[in-house]
């Protein structure tokens, strides 16, 4: 009977890996068609130089010299890989904190429901057209010059900031560094808002994957809403804050200044082993920052059953 049991078992396991194969079987058919000789390649570039010639091209080894150019000598890859990422550590967890609980309210009983989740929704997709656009040109700043010619720089310009909140803060006697992090908050509320949809998304299906029996049983000892969300919310959806960071670490490093800088060396200067280097070093920060933020969150995540 109990070799019967571990057999059927160990059936159950076999099914379950060869699932999750299959599953990312599209991802893994994709990446090796796709993206291992075009990884293969830009590395091989980033240790040479290119130089065109009659029949095509010609590479010349470099050895490291072009990395040390991309880290000592270029004027503002250095600074710009900087900025990246600071903006990645305060917006992710903005952004994440920003989702769970916009998710909540919107896992509410309300009437509009369905058309508030859609609002919220729309940035994410708009960004390929119309938003991206605007975020790209100098629209925003054409509107401050033009509200500064108009004399409007001190009231409806500032009314797009922090107000005076960094002010009242430190006069209330809070830390200059969490003063600093919130009204930094406040002036990237656009920015917040804009990239957290899909965010919202996974952790609405995160919360209404809980059973609702958890609540009814927490409302019978007592437990009061606050206490619920510590205890029984916020542990079920752990697992989600972990692929939330992670998404939006990757979301945060996309398309940026550095990655603009990359293309123009490649395509306007027409240097492929600069531009090579440059982006081998951007992909080895991105990726120990992921491998250290999955390794510090999935230390604290829960995993039902």
């Amino acid at each position: 009977m109990r070799n019967a049991l571990n057999v059927r078992q160990a059936g159950f396991e076999r099914k379950k890996q060869l699932m999750a194969l299959l599953f990312i079987a599209p991802w893994l058919v994709g990446f090796l068609l796709f993206f291992v000789a075009p990884l293969i390649t830009s590395l091989n570039y980033s240790f040479n130089k290119l130089q065109m010639t009659d029949d095509g091209y010609e590479l010349i080894p470099q050895g490291l010299a072009n990395y040390e150019y991309a880290v000592g000598v270029h004027e503002s890859f250095n600074r710009l890989l900087t900025e990246a990422a600071l903006d990645m550590v305060i917006n992710v967890p903005l952004i994440v904190i920003f989702s769970l609980f916009l998710a909540t309210l919107l896992n509410q009983k309300f009437r509009g429901r369905a058309l508030a989740r859609a609002v919220f929704f729309l940035p994410v997709i708009l960004a390929s057209g119309v938003m991206t656009s605007i975020e790209n040109s100098s629209f925003m700043a054409d509107i401050m010059a033009s509200n500064a010619e108009a004399g409007m720089s001190g009231g409806a310009v500032q009314f797009l900031q922090s107000f005076d909140l960094q002010r009242m803060m430190l006069e209330s006697g809070f830390p200059p560094t969490f003063v600093d992090y919130l009204s930094g908050a406040v002036d990237r509320i656009y920015s917040i808002i804009s990239r957290s949809g899909v965010q919202v998304l996974i952790f609405l299906a995160g919360l209404q994957s809980i059973s609702s029996s958890l609540y009814e049983a927490s409302k019978i000892e007592g437990a009061t809403a606050y206490e619920a969300f510590w205890k029984i919310t916020f542990p079920m959806v752990s697992p989600l804050i972990l692929t939330n960071v992670v998404y939006s670490i990757i979301d945060s490093f996309v398309n940026n200044e550095v990655t603009t800088l990359i293309n123009d060396v490649a395509f306007k200067q027409l240097n492929f082993g600069a531009s090579s280097a440059m982006a081998w070093i951007y992909f080895t920060i991105v990726a120990l920052l992921l491998a250290v933020s999955s390794f510090l969150i999935s230390r604290k995540v829960f995993y039902n059953g």
